[in-house]
């Protein structure tokens, strides 16, 4: 069963040992420099481990951005070795029942951004119904959703 574990120093190792196929590295930040992230903006910032049981599949980091407000998915990946099994589509659903929580702040709105060439990744998101919002950063896309 996929569930979400709150990166500690128990496991913040084990995220330093996840990998992306070559050509999916252009796509995501390594957990390293997530983790550094996630340490800058602690007071508003939660990093996760995907797990299946004990064993780490994935990473992913819920940001909340007091300036707007909104919720920002940030980093999530699947270990190489672990993709195309549904952990990324689990782990997103994991993720939103954690933001509907509004564990920094009330807001409905969660915002993400993928490069427009992570297919599968975008295929994803909006089969959950986030919808692009036309804004462009280089090759990536902002999408966003609105929780009930």
């Amino acid at each position: 069963m996929i569930h979400l574990r709150k990166i500690t120093e128990e496991n913040f190792i084990d995220a330093f040992h996840l990998k992306l196929a070559p050509e999916q590295e252009r796509f995501v930040s390594h957990p390293i420099r997530s983790l550094a992230q996630a340490y800058v903006y602690r007071e508003q910032c939660q990093p996760f481990g995907i797990y299946e049981g004990d064993t780490m599949v994935g990473y992913v980091m819920v940001i909340y951005d007091y300036d707007i407000p909104e919720y920002d998915i940030w980093h999530m990946m699947i270990d190489e070795s672990k993709q195309k099994r549904g952990y990324g589509r689990t782990a997103l659903e994991r993720v939103l029942d954690y933001i509907k929580t509004k564990p920094f702040g009330s807001s409905n709105r969660v915002t993400l951004t993928c490069n427009r060439d992570n297919s599968q990744a975008l295929n994803l998101y909006k089969s959950r119904g986030f919808a692009e919002t036309g804004a462009v950063d280089d090759d990536e896309i902002e999408l966003s959703l609105m929780m009930q």
